[in-house]
């Protein structure tokens, strides 16, 4: 048997050369990078079941258009002629409506509680060798001004409606979560059945188990071009030459656009630039969090805790953009007063591209036009939060069995 070509070695293609190995099935992972740094590595680790709301949705238009003028902003698109970002941005402004959030809310719920599940049961399976440093204590929205409240409490209703705990909390509610320091909110929201963990610690794992049971790793390979003929590709051609395979599996991140460019058909893909940094967690903050007004994840693991955010539609442009930084760093004290943060030097600083498709769903499914290709990409802020899913329903579909999910809104070929 031929093995698998898994093309990215970020943790959806990680989770997909996982599930095929306990499958049976052998595969290779080709990756142009080292694979020690990445976009899965330093990220805020959420697991996040309560984000039904796709990033494509109503007020966004005019919340972006808000924050283009500010450098420090949460969201920002770079403008220039470029036509893939026109033709990403228009798509993005179309998608920006309330049908298409409704449509979306029951595929992002169903693969997030999904990825959930086989979480919990990859941490049981795997107690004994590694701790992911997985904390099931929820997620806290807190936000700070009457127009987020508004928000955060319409939404907490919506998941409700959706069949999603959600907890209102006072400012006196938040000091009992949070005993350890002040917290300056007008109020939060809380959703007990979010999780995180340290991305890092899973994404070493990962390799190193995958290594174990003899999965091969191609690191620093950049894909040149196929081998294919009649719908099928046979190899993909690397500087060091070809790399045969029998089926081949696309999880290549924000790059997956220019693959699929290679293989003839049209992915509308931006990276959307984040950054995140880690502090010594004096006084203890001890809630996992985001700062709604400033989109900032806030992930504790008892000693350091991790603050990261922005999307920043940026292409593939990878330069750190200082004064993104400085917009996250400033957001620590608005909320937590008596935190004591030291800006981080430049080597501290990391930064990844999310792979973002323009209506805010994955794309996860068969590359249109061919037989023995398929894609796992696009999850935004979401891989972490996605990748058991992605993979388990790669896994399935290379072996040509039915999901358990409807994936309709996840069609490669849908624009």
């Amino acid at each position: 048997m031929k093995p698998t070509i898994i093309i990215g070695g970020g943790i959806i293609g990680l989770f997909t050369a996982y599930y095929l190995e306990k499958s049976g099935i052998p595969s290779i992972i080709i990756d142009k990078g080292d694979m020690l740094d990445t976009t899965s590595t330093g990220n805020a680790g959420m697991i996040v079941p309560s984000h039904i709301i796709p990033l494509a949705a109503p007020g966004m238009i005019s919340k972006g258009i808000a924050w283009m003028f500010s450098s420090k902003s949460p969201f920002y698109i770079h403008p220039k002629l470029d036509r893939k970002l026109l033709e990403w941005s228009w798509l993005f402004y179309r998608s920006a409506n309330a049908s298409h959030v409704e449509r979306s809310i029951p595929f992002l719920k169903n693969i997030s509680l999904l990825s959930k599940s086989l979480y919990q049961d990859f941490r049981l399976e795997h107690a004994s060798s590694a701790d992911l440093q997985l904390e099931e204590k929820g997620l806290m929205m807190l936000y700070q001004t009457a127009e987020v409240e508004k928000e955060e409490i319409e939404f907490a209703h919506l998941a409700r409606k959706h069949g999603l705990e959600a907890e209102i909390l006072s400012p006196k509610d938040i000091s009992t979560v949070e005993p350890n320091l002040e917290v300056k909110a007008r109020g939060a929201v809380l959703f007990p059945g979010d999780a995180h963990l340290s991305p890092a610690v899973l994404y070493q794992f990962l390799k190193q188990y995958l290594q174990s049971k003899g999965v091969v790793f191609y690191n620093n390979q950049e894909v040149l071009g196929f081998e294919q003929k009649a719908g099928n590709i046979s190899a993909v051609i690397t500087p060091q030459g070809a790399i045969h395979g029998e089926k081949f599996m696309f999880c290549a991140g924000a790059w997956s656009a220019s693959l699929a460019q290679m293989l003839g058909f049209n992915l509308p893909m931006m990276g959307g630039k984040g950054y995140s940094f880690i502090q010594e967690n004096t006084p203890e903050i001890k809630q996992a969090s985001i700062l709604t007004e400033m989109k900032v994840a806030v992930s504790p693991y008892g000693q350091q805790v991790r603050f990261g955010g922005t999307m920043e539609i940026a292409g593939t442009d990878e330069r750190i953009n200082i004064n993104r930084v400085k917009g996250i760093f400033e957001s620590i004290n608005r909320f937590y007063p008596s935190f004591q943060a030291k800006f981080p030097e430049k080597e501290q600083i990391w930064k990844g591209l999310r792979p973002c498709s323009p209506d805010g769903v994955p794309y996860i499914g068969q590359a249109p036009g061919y037989e023995n290709a398929w894609f796992g990409t696009g999850h935004g802020m979401m891989g972490i939060s996605m990748a058991p899913a992605t993979g388990k329903i790669l896994s399935d579909l290379h072996q040509g069995e039915l999901s358990s999910m409807d994936l309709k809104a996840f069609e490669v070929g849908r624009f």
